[in-house]
């Protein structure tokens, strides 16, 4: 009888450990999660300016080749 009790007893403290490593764990991830909202928050601003600088890249290059479309055509009709 000794041995179902001491089974049941070590059942409870297996459970109430596990309850309160639970706990820790919620309390841990619950003090980390404005910090990792806080870095998504600087990993989209971070994303949004490569975003920009792609753009702006597309746009400088855009110009630049219709600069040098230009000044071959007018070099061309200059030739002829």
């Amino acid at each position: 009888m000794t041995d179902a009790n001491q089974s049941f007893d070590a059942r409870r403290i297996a459970k109430e450990q596990e309850g309160r490593m639970a706990a820790s764990a919620s309390i841990g991830f619950n003090a980390v999660k404005p910090f990792i909202q806080f870095q998504i928050s600087m990993m989209r601003v971070f994303a949004e300016n490569i975003v920009q600088v792609a753009r702006n890249y597309e746009k400088s290059f855009e110009t630049v080749s219709n600069v040098i479309t230009q000044q071959t055509t007018e070099s061309k009709r200059e030739a002829a």
